[in-house]
């Protein structure tokens, strides 16, 4: 089985080059599940039910979120009907929608999907570690899904790094989000669960973590916030995960990045 998850997309360019380049992606690394990272979709915060459906059709499978999955108020209402679409399972009891899904990929696998996020430097939420982990529990890879994928959204690499080790030889691909730049430890841990400690984003790398330039160099400089962020323009690159995963026992057999378009090197898995 193949699997591809992508990371953060920010505003037009990443909506854009997901647009574009998805559904060949999907063909050409014969793909069976995707995963795409969209709480920055919306001018750079959130996302709204327009913009779910153009990634669907695009070819993805389930939208994982993280801290902005508010930002755009309408999806306090939508969510609930619409499963494909997780929000952190840390929130609270009673938040709309849920964090964890079993859904249906190509030749029918099932994939379970869980998106948590950080405590470090982060909203205080509930436990990430222990809700995981009883989700894990409640869905054993090749008892009950064929693959899993955890999507930790969060501020630290030590966290992040730490959700690897613990999720270990009990899911696929375990990988970060939130910082929406791209690490260089695509690996698979002992236990046989892909790693990368952040995915990266899709959007323009012509900017400060996908925002206008301009904007955030001024913070820095003068302490003071003198104008809204605004997303940057410009070409966008697709930054994710690929992970072949081994249909006997559901953890992976190989691990790579997948970098298209705009600024950064062109990283692309042969299949």
């Amino acid at each position: 089985m193949h699997l591809l998850f992508l990371g953060d997309v920010v505003g037009r360019p990443g909506r854009d080059v997901v647009t574009e380049h998805l559904p060949r992606l999907r063909e050409e690394l014969r793909i069976d599940f995707v995963v795409v990272n969209g709480e920055n979709a919306a001018a750079g915060f959130g996302i709204t039910k327009k913009i779910c459906d153009e990634l669907f059709e695009a070819g993805a499978d389930v939208i994982s979120t993280g801290n902005h999955v508010w930002d755009q108020k309408e999806a306090l209402h939508f969510i609930a009907d619409e499963p494909r679409l997780l929000r952190p399972l840390n929130y609270p009891a009673g938040t709309p929608g849920k964090g964890v899904g079993l859904f249906e990929g190509r030749n029918g696998h099932q994939v379970l999907v869980i998106n948590g996020m950080g405590q470090l430097f982060m909203h205080a939420l509930d436990d990430p570690w222990a809700l995981i982990e009883q989700e894990l529990a409640n869905a054993p890879l090749k008892q009950v899904a064929d693959a899993i994928i955890v999507d930790f959204h969060a501020e630290a690499t030590s966290e992040k790094m730490a959700m690897g080790h613990f999720v270990d030889g009990k899911a696929s691909l375990c990988v970060g989000t939130h910082t929406h730049v791209p690490t260089a430890d695509t690996m698979i841990l002992p236990g046989g669960t892909a790693y990368q400690t952040d995915a990266g984003m899709c959007g323009s790398y012509d900017s400060v973590i996908g925002m206008d330039k301009t904007e955030p160099v001024n913070r820095f400089i003068t302490k003071v916030n003198s104008s809204r962020l605004e997303v940057a323009s410009g070409v966008g690159t697709l930054c994710g995960t690929f992970v072949e995963v081994d249909d006997q026992t559901g953890l992976a057999r190989r691990c790579e990045p997948v970098r298209v378009g705009g600024l950064l090197t062109l990283a692309m898995p042969e299949v």
